[in-house]
């Protein structure tokens, strides 16, 4: 079942902590229905990014807009029935198991007395299955691995039914078979739903290969904004991470591939891409 995608944007965007502005006149238009990755260095202002788009923090200065409203004057259970953030570090309650936990995605569509409904247990049934959890269902959350842990948060994520997901780091600590396995799925969900997917990722490579729009931070800023072909240049990644690199294409998908240099390291034998 697909839905209508969100539209996130950015304007003149400040934030941060008492005393420090981590951000500070970020414009941002995150294309509704895509899949946008934000990399950049630690430090760069990338989950300070994530955690204003979703209000966890309030704007110092500017505004982050939903389809054009300022999400600061929206209720909060309508904010929460569009928007859903999985964090970079999510804890689960001990001894809760995976079905409960995906039913606390249906809190922000409960009404008034928090009535749990048959359509509630359909679109946590129909998460648990687009993620590959349902035969953990009855299973405590911290028995399972890494991996499948990770599918329940997401499996939570979508029973909240959102038309834009957020997410934070959420290949970290995983093994690259994971690590696909996690973005394979969000790519899915963002196909066939058409929900509109920003991650943040550390592997450049991943980045490359999985987003439709990548936006690069440093300081606090966006240095570039685009596809990854046009955006995962030397440039871009000297300045981001302070890397000296050259770029070839990925010989399986063709996106860009970042082959970090370091000092006596031999001319590359294939020429890097511009």
């Amino acid at each position: 079942m697909t839905t209508a995608s969100a539209h996130l944007r950015v304007e003149g965007l400040a934030a941060g902590y008492p005393g420090r502005r981590v951000l500070d006149g970020l414009d941002l238009d995150i294309a509704p229905g895509r899949l946008t990755v934000i990399i950049g260095a630690n430090a760069s202002g990338k989950s300070t990014l994530l955690s204003t788009l979703a209000r966890l923090r309030a704007p110092l200065a500017g505004r982050v807009t939903l389809d054009g409203d300022d999400i600061a004057g929206m209720p909060r259970r309508s904010l929460a029935q569009s928007v859903g953030l999985l964090p970079q570090h999510p804890i689960a309650p001990d001894g809760v198991t995976v079905a409960e936990l995906v039913s606390r995605g249906r809190h922000p569509h409960r009404g008034a007395l928090g009535r749990w409904r048959s359509d509630d247990a359909r679109v946590v049934a129909d998460a648990m299955v687009q993620t590959g959890v349902a035969d953990l269902a009855d299973r405590p959350v911290d028995d399972l691995s890494g991996g499948q842990r990770q599918r329940v948060w997401i499996a939570m994520a979508l029973a909240q039914q959102p038309r834009a997901l957020l997410l934070d780091e959420p290949t970290s600590f995983l093994d690259l078979a994971h690590q696909i396995d996690v973005l394979e799925l969000l790519r899915r969900i963002n196909r066939t739903q058409g929900t509109t997917v920003v991650a943040v990722l550390h592997e450049l490579a991943l980045a490359a290969r999985y987003a439709d729009d990548l936006v690069v931070m440093a300081d606090g800023a966006v240095i570039a904004h685009g596809a990854p072909g046009d955006v995962l240049t030397p440039a871009t990644v000297g300045a981001a991470f302070g890397l000296d690199a050259v770029v070839i294409p990925d010989p399986v998908t063709g996106s860009p591939l970042v082959i970090p240099r370091t000092h006596g390291d031999p001319a590359p034998a294939v020429p890097s891409l511009p």
